[in-house]
Formats: C-alpha cells, structure tokens, sequence
C-alpha cells in the first residue's frame, strides 16, 4: 500500500507515521511538510509545500496512492472562527477533493476529535466547523472515493500511556 500522510511532524501525525513504517504492508510513504525535518527511512519520502490548500504544483506525486491520512490540525483557543474554519474544514476538502480526482479508489481519512457536534449548530464553534467539514467531507464520496472520519484521541492516549512506550495502534 503507498500512503500519503498531511501532518506528519504534530501529535496525531507523529503516530500514524511511525504505525505506517512498521507495518510491512505499507511500501512506502509520502509525506506533504511545510518544512523537511523527518528521519530518514527508506519507505519515508518528503514533498515540501507551504500551503496545501493548493496541491496544483505537486500532484503528480499522488498518482498511484491507496490511502491518506489527513493529521493537519489546530487548536481553536484565540481563533477567530474565520482562520479556524479555513485550516479545519477549507483545507481538508480542498485535499480531499484534489486527491479523489486525481485517485478515484483511493481511501482518505482523516483526523477528529472527540465532542464534535454533528449537528452543526452547538454552541462550540470548534465542534459545529469540523462537524461542517465530516459533512461536507463526506459529499467527497463516490462509488469508488472512500472517506472515514477517526475520533482519535482516546485511542491515541491508551497508546502513549503503555509503560514501554511501545504498542501498536490499529487505525
């Protein structure tokens, strides 16, 4: 399987990358950073690019993927919902729309959290703007494009918390 993983160098993206690098099914991954600053690996390749609402420069390297993890996140605290709403839900459609026409079978996850508001009218304004984004993010679907959304947090701390360290975390 060849990954393609936004968010790599946060929390949430640190994990889902090491769990691609041990997992022998997975051939290769292609990491999109705003600065190169990842390990060396021989499955682990870097693109470059400040702003990923606009992939138009660098598509050519998702040709041929079967999945991507979308870790690319915030936290709201001192946003506007303006500035949130564009890096939480602009950002993750645009990707997702980008990356389903260029890999119709391909499977997008991405990252939530825990309390969003499906809804979309509570009065947090961080869970109504990603329970907007799964809505709409799920419009990206097609008979072919899969989309999942992972609340992950929980998952995430259990895994952190093992005494060794060590574990392997199933997405």
């Amino acid at each position: 399987m060849k990954v393609v993983l936004f968010g790599a160098t946060g929390m949430v993206g640190q994990g889902v990358l090491r769990e691609c690098l041990l997992d022998p099914d997975v051939v290769s991954v292609l990491a999109v950073v705003r600065n190169a600053s990842l390990p060396q690996h021989d499955k682990l390749r870097e693109i470059t690019q400040q702003d990923v609402s606009d992939l138009a420069a660098i598509e050519d390297g998702f040709s041929g993927c079967d999945a991507c993890f979308f870790c690319i996140g915030v936290s709201s605290v001192g946003m506007k919902e303006e500035t949130y709403r564009r890096v939480t839900y602009d950002v993750t459609v645009s990707v997702a729309k980008t990356l389903a026409k260029l890999n119709p079978t391909m499977t997008f996850i991405y990252l939530s959290g825990a309390g969003t508001d499906s809804t979309e009218r509570g009065r947090s304004m961080w869970a109504r703007v990603k329970a907007e984004r799964k809505t709409r993010y799920c419009s990206c679907r097609s008979r072919l494009f899969s989309c999942f959304a992972l609340r992950t947090f929980s998952r995430f701390m259990e895994f952190a918390q093992r005494p060794d360290g060590m574990g392997r975390l199933t997405l």
